[in-house]
């Protein structure tokens, strides 16, 4: 039972500690996905393992509902598509899985999020690159020291944590507080 106290006392409390340190760099990343949604853009979501299945979250949060009816906002998690995915992977490479659908869809009035728990994930280093030459807003969600996807990103959000799992505890509950804000803000302004 303490184990799982310990557990449940250590992701609480990076939670908090993220709180008091990027609550301005998260209110940031969802007035940056926002206005781009306002101006008739869409959000593209990448990553890799859990980080694939929290941009797969997100994405079905914004398309379908997350607290609110309301018309659906477009939002695509570039996870999802495996024939893409491995023939992509099959003929360019894995590192070329995101930057190909990237290059294939995004527009200079998207954002695009990376989420990495390393910062270090090649395939999405890679897109976030190409998503910037597009002229797409970038966002990233990272972990450790924010890796070297923190130099491609327009916002960074770096969770101060080498743990993997409560590292993607704290990138959900981010996605979350996103979708929230961008949800009630696209309410008000009459755009969803």
């Amino acid at each position: 039972m303490e184990r799982v106290k310990k557990f449940l006392h250590d992701s609480g409390d990076l939670k908090y500690q993220v709180a008091e340190t990027l609550a301005g760099e998260i209110l940031n990343a969802a007035h940056t996905i926002r206005d781009c949604l306002s101006n008739g853009g869409k959000l593209l979501l990448m990553g890799n393992g859990g980080s694939a299945a929290d941009s797969q979250h997100i994405a079905a949060e914004l398309i379908g509902r997350f607290k609110k009816e309301r018309k659906a906002i477009p939002a695509l998690a570039l996870t999802v598509d495996s024939s893409s995915l491995t023939a992509l992977g099959n003929d360019y490479g894995f590192e070329t899985i995101f930057s190909r659908q990237v290059e294939a869809l995004a527009t200079p009035n998207d954002a695009i999020v990376g989420i990495s728990t390393s910062g270090n994930s090649k395939n999405i280093i890679l897109a976030l690159n190409l998503a910037r030459k597009i002229g797409s807003k970038t966002i990233g969600f990272m972990g450790n020291d924010g890796g070297s996807m923190k130099d491609c990103v327009d916002v960074g959000i770096i969770v101060p944590s080498n743990d993997t799992a409560r590292i993607q505890e704290v990138h959900i509950t981010i996605g979350h507080i996103i979708c929230e804000i961008i949800e009630q803000d696209l309410i008000h302004e009459n755009k969803i």
